[in-house]
């Protein structure tokens, strides 16, 4: 993959740089600060060479408080295909919610703790570039925590919640059924009883999933 870096720790820059040079790619610009990488990304863009994903911290220099977040918006509305994976070092889920309302494809938020493990971190920034929506398990959990007593949610049972809570990490139906030892069967019933008590139509298709997540997002 081509990568775009944004962080302002200089040691965690160059440690994300060799690691993912090592990891055979090729990270084609590491910048300190929001308005550097809006400015690279469009460099890029007028060449043609537009990264597969950008990593993005959220607090940078000046104020330290959402400069990756805004940043990334403005790069997802300039260019929609761009994938984007937010990095933070604390739980900010009012940030998650920002940033899937314009969208949740090829769009993730990690905790900086799991860069410490290589593997997942690989394959998280591997389904960002492919599309999927990749969400840190405790943003996930804080985020459900957070919406329970909504109605619609409320009516979920036990297993559903944990269904939803897999889909919205971007697991796929077989992803679930592995982590969940279900059956593929059970799982799509599971889906499908969640999209009913969401009350989410059926003409939506494909984008019921999104919707579902996006759901206890907002409320």
């Amino acid at each position: 993959m081509r990568l775009v870096i944004a962080e302002d720790s200089v040691i965690l820059r160059d440690g994300l740089v060799a690691l993912l040079t090592r990891r055979g790619h090729e990270v084609v610009a590491a910048v300190g600060d929001g308005d550097a990488l809006v400015a690279e990304v469009g460099r890029l863009a007028v060449l043609g060479e537009l990264p597969d994903v950008v990593i993005i911290d959220i607090r940078m220099p000046p104020t330290f408080t959402d400069e990756g977040l805004r940043a990334a918006l403005a790069l997802r509305e300039s260019s929609p295909g761009l994938g984007v994976l937010l990095f933070s070092q604390y739980v900010e889920t009012r940030f998650v919610s920002d940033l899937l309302t314009g969208g949740a494809e090829g769009v993730g938020y990690l905790l900086k703790d799991r860069v410490a493990d290589v593997s997942e971190f690989l394959d998280a920034l591997t389904r960002i570039a492919a599309g999927q929506t990749v969400l840190d398990p405790e943003v996930v959990s804080q985020l459900m925590g957070a919406s329970r007593l909504d109605d619609g949610l409320g009516r979920l049972t036990p297993r559903e919640r944990e269904v939803l809570e897999l889909m919205a990490q971007g697991r796929s139906n077989t992803a679930i059924a592995e982590s969940l030892f279900l059956s593929y069967g059970a799982v799509e019933k599971n889906v499908t009883s969640i999209f009913g008590k969401l009350g989410l139509p059926q003409d939506a298709g494909d984008h019921r999933r999104v919707l579902a997540v996006l759901r206890y997002l907002r409320d």
